[in-house]
């Protein structure tokens, strides 16, 4: 709502197999095949953009716009880094096994929420709603396909190595968000990453963990106005 209220185009849309969007019929849910989905989305625009994204839809921002330079004036990327450890992912193989099977409240699935992904509990579990769906025997379900939580989705060695080949390559400004609290990015991979960019900045979400952009999405939006009004380009207004 802050980028809308500045002046500037925002779309939002969902990766393969999440929210609205259909579930990929080849069921291919790589970090790779939803970076292929980004690149078609920036041949539709006749002018730079900034790609921004969360967790893995951060991977794939910037896997893509490594890819096209010319095509993006700022990649924007909210705890995202080269060589996260394997073992902070168990975590989130936990969460997608129980939740494939779907809650029986929705007060259940936010403390999955936080027993799993290592965050504060949401206080008002009604606000999980627009997230999930119900089926038919009141079961709640995650808005995505329970495919894209196959073990072979979550982590694989290829994901770090494309990864690291666009952290390499990618020659656009790019921002990083770090969470203070995360348990998937740290000193070491920040480093890493900072050695593979070298024009890579990275800012503090304080007191944060690596899902803080679903609670905290005001702070992050003025983060990224300021990073936009750094990095102006007419055609993006």
């Amino acid at each position: 709502m802050k980028v809308g209220t500045a002046g500037y185009y925002g779309i939002a849309f969902d990766l393969r197999g999440h929210g609205e969007s259909d579930w990929a019929s080849d069921r291919d849910y790589h970090v790779d095949a939803m970076a292929r989905d980004v690149e078609c989305l920036l041949t539709q625009f006749d002018h730079r953009v900034t790609l921004v994204g969360a967790s893995r839809g951060g991977q794939a921002s910037l896997i893509a716009g490594a890819r096209h330079p010319d095509r993006v004036r700022l990649i924007m990327l909210a705890d995202v880094a080269p060589d996260m450890p394997d073992h902070a992912v168990d975590g989130i193989r936990r969460f997608f096994a129980e939740g494939a099977h779907g809650y029986p409240s929705l007060d259940a699935a936010a403390d999955a929420l936080a027993q799993h992904l290592d965050q504060p509990r949401i206080r008002d579990a009604s606000r999980l709603v627009r997230s999930m769906r119900q089926d038919s025997t009141g079961r709640w379900h995650w808005h995505w396909d329970p495919a894209s939580g196959r073990d072979e989705f979550i982590h694989p060695p290829s994901e770090n190595e494309a990864v690291v080949a666009a952290a390499a390559r990618v020659t656009s400004p790019v921002v990083m968000v770090r969470a203070e609290l995360s348990h998937l990015v740290n000193d070491v991979n920040t480093a890493r990453f900072q050695a593979l960019t070298p024009q890579l900045e990275v800012l503090i979400a304080t007191g944060a963990g690596h899902m803080f952009t679903a609670d905290r999405n005001d702070e992050f939006a003025a983060k990224l106005l300021e990073q936009l009004d750094r990095y102006p380009d007419d055609a993006a207004r």
